[in-house]
């Protein structure tokens, strides 16, 4: 088997997503916003539910969303205003290519391909990952909200404007009109 220490190298630094915090939440007032890794997490949950919806690949969709930030282990999460400023916003490609320099070049190779067909939206697993990435950004705001972060309604807006499939729009519109702990309500068998 050939040197895993790149591939070894890439999951040391994929844990930096763990604490990387999505810096626009501190435009909103949230002092503790969650996390890239976080964030991340939940957005392939969601790319699964629109992709199963929309008739794609489920896996793939989820595949593609697990891995749309990773580029953010080099750059930071950069938020939208910050990226007016930044000088030649990077390329998440150019970034993955860094990432997997070493690495056995099947896997390589496979990883560059993610992230490529992330970036193209070319495909309906793509595009349903995007759509959950902007969905996901939607329940972050509802949830800061709920929790008295007024200035999250910002984000929900942009947000729901711009998911673009038909099951996503669906979704985005469920998560509207649901309380944050509804889903604790209907377990424990309460009524409203």
């Amino acid at each position: 088997m050939s040197d895993l220490k790149p591939v070894a190298n890439l999951l040391f630094e994929a844990g930096t997503l763990k604490a990387t915090a999505r810096t626009g939440w501190w435009m909103a007032g949230v002092r503790q916003p969650e996390t890239v890794a976080e964030h991340s997490w939940r957005t392939s949950l969601i790319a699964s539910i629109i992709a199963q919806m929309e008739g794609a690949d489920p896996a793939r969709a989820a595949l593609l969303a697990v891995w749309h930030d990773t580029g953010e282990t080099r750059t930071g999460d950069v938020n939208h205003l910050g990226k007016k400023y930044a000088d030649g916003e990077a390329d998440p490609r150019d970034i993955a290519t860094d990432q997997v320099a070493g690495m056995p070049e099947g896997l390589a190779q496979a990883v560059n391909e993610i992230i490529g067909a992330y970036e193209a939206q070319d495909t309906l697993e793509a595009q349903c990952a995007k759509d959950a990435d902007k969905l996901e950004c939607m329940i972050q705001g509802i949830e800061y909200k709920s929790q008295g972060y007024e200035n999250a309604q910002r984000w929900i807006d942009n947000s729901f404007g711009r998911v673009k499939t038909a099951s996503g729009k669906a979704i985005a519109e469920a998560l509207l009109s649901t309380g944050t702990l509804d889903w604790l309500r209907e377990a424990l068998g309460e009524t409203p």
